[in-house]
């Protein structure tokens, strides 16, 4: 029997997506890769189902680029309310215990705050995707099975109070920037018990994910209404280059008749590598023409070596 062939088009670049609420990242990648018949795609990291904002969507060759779109900082805004637990440590959660946290004060989260920023330890949340034993903790959570989880450290960045509204279950409104790796509502949780009330994120929006911020996002209703009965190629537009998931690296350019010498794998000599990078350091690698051939490593000897490498767009 002959090969299947493969569902969807060939397409590559990156999709900044404005998740909705309500779906899990995965969701929204689909409908994604559908809305571009796209034959293959992937997330950069997850958002919670009630969480909406910055999704960036790698298709075909870019995905060999979403690693460094993982490990990028990231910038949240979110609410966190006061005198109450939950479950998840969300609104999507079941009440764990209400308080009246009507005394608590702006000052009081100010002054509270201080202790967030920084490097910090943060317990995963058993609604988290980490996994134990293959298992992602947050199937585990909804079969009521807890495992323990070592603390990791995270760097906050920025933690700034937006606005607070009092009350008996009083609300802040937070700004966010912080590592990978890092959850929001851990904060939220570790803040609560901090001041003596608890917590929970009743709200989160993701505004910027590395390089890329919300004010490039769209919608999957825009996506879905720009392109009516029509044919998925007048969404390309909307695609940024395959090498932006890595544009945190630096740029390296090499003479076009290196290039042959990068695509068979072989380190190329190059007297600019040093000006770019250190040894050990990871570069992009263009040619003159403006091709982009992949990612490479500075070596101790004045070469780049090939180490990721697009197939060709």
């Amino acid at each position: 029997m002959g090969r299947r062939p493969k569902w969807g088009r060939p397409v590559h670049g990156v999709l900044l997506l404005n998740k909705p609420t309500g779906i899990t990242a995965n969701d929204a990648l689909q409908k994604a890769k559908r809305l571009f018949f796209a034959n293959r795609a992937g997330h950069t990291g997850a958002l919670d189902p009630m969480a909406t904002g910055v999704l960036p969507i790698c298709f075909g060759e870019a995905t060999k680029f979403s690693q460094y779109l993982l490990n990028a900082d990231k910038r949240y805004r979110s609410t966190f309310c006061f005198g109450m637990t939950t479950t998840s440590g969300d609104a999507d959660g079941d009440v764990l215990e209400t308080r009246d946290a009507s005394d608590l004060t702006e000052q009081d989260v100010l002054k509270a705050m201080e202790g967030f920023r920084g490097l910090i330890k943060q317990i995963p949340s058993m609604f988290s995707a980490l996994k134990h034993k293959g298992q992602p903790l947050y199937r585990l959570a909804r079969q009521g099975i807890e495992v323990e989880r070592e603390a990791r450290e995270v760097e906050i960045f920025e933690f700034e109070l937006l606005g607070f509204t009092p009350g008996s279950q009083p609300c802040a409104k937070v700004e966010v920037h912080c590592s990978k790796g890092t959850y929001i509502r851990s904060i939220a949780e570790d803040l609560g018990h901090a001041l003596g009330v608890g917590a929970y994120v009743a709200a989160l929006h993701r505004s910027g994910a590395g390089a890329y911020d919300e004010a490039g996002a769209i919608t999957l209703d825009a996506l879905a209404e720009e392109r009516g009965e029509g044919r998925a190629e007048v969404l390309d537009y909307h695609l940024l280059s395959v090498d932006s998931p890595a544009s945190s690296l630096p740029k390296l350019t090499l003479p076009d008749d290196s290039g042959y010498y990068v695509r068979q794998g072989q380190p190329v000599m190059d007297l600019q590598v040093y000006r770019v990078g250190a040894e050990g350091d990871m570069v992009r690698l263009f040619l003159e023409s403006g091709d982009f051939l992949g990612v490479g490593e500075v070596t101790d000897d004045g070469c780049v070596a090939p180490r990721r490498l697009v197939t060709g767009t």
